[in-house]
């Protein structure tokens, strides 16, 4: 009987005192060497089209000097979208709707971002402060509120990602533990809704990693 409807949320679950929830986090990994078959089955051809893609994107935004740079983002899609798709797999621990691996990937480039764009652009970092056209009674108030937008940008980004995680985990475990109270007809109807909702979730896993993506990308754009 479940007593707390975020149990199922609840990384504490050990085993000889260590966390081995969040192994499920390395789960992706078994899907990797498939990627290395001589002949490339459909799947690998699959996610080399939207790695180019999204290297080809991510290139666009960051421009024709820092086209290294973009291997870094898909990779971090790549280990985003992988773990929330692990995640709707049953009895498997959803690592990225947790603040505490959402803040993990977000703060640490936010950080770099950062240091790099105050060590090497500092005269672009202060203009960016203040936009262009600004009159000169608002440009102190335009500082403060810039500088406040772009202290809260780690915890927007892990906020969001692991909020439009556990909504839908939360919905979805919510109406599953009302089926054994369900006559046969809603139970019917309840599993065809559930099923309707895994592929919602199954889409916002997909545009979640993309939005963290492309975000991060914006962002280290801004300070080169």
């Amino acid at each position: 009987m479940m007593t707390n409807l975020f149990s199922v949320f609840d990384p504490t679950s050990s085993l000889l005192s260590l966390p081995l929830n969040w192994l499920s986090t390395f789960l992706g990994i078994m899907f990797l060497p498939t990627l290395y078959w001589i002949m490339p089955s459909r799947w690998s051809l699959l996610w080399s089209l939207v790695t180019k893609t999204l290297h080809n994107e991510f290139k666009m935004l960051l421009g024709a000097s820092h086209t290294g740079t973009t291997l870094t983002f898909v990779s971090l899609f790549s280990l985003i979208v992988f773990n929330n798709f692990l995640g709707l797999l049953p009895y498997v621990f959803t690592s990225t709707s947790h603040l505490t691996m959402t803040l993990a990937l977000a703060l640490p480039l936010w950080l770099a971002f950062m240091m790099f764009g105050w060590i090497n652009h500092t005269q672009h970092m202060f203009a960016h402060l203040v936009p262009q056209g600004t009159p000169g009674a608002l440009m102190p108030f335009m500082v403060l509120i810039e500088t406040i937008s772009n202290i809260i940008r780690p915890g927007t980004l892990a906020v969001r990602l692991a909020a439009n995680m556990i909504a839908g985990h939360l919905l979805l475990t919510l109406l599953g533990s009302t089926g054994p109270s369900l006559s046969t007809t809603l139970v019917s109807m309840l599993i065809i809704g559930q099923i309707l909702l895994l592929i919602l979730e199954a889409a916002v896993a997909v545009i979640q990693s993309y939005v963290f993506a492309v975000l991060s990308t914006l962002y280290a754009s801004e300070v080169t």
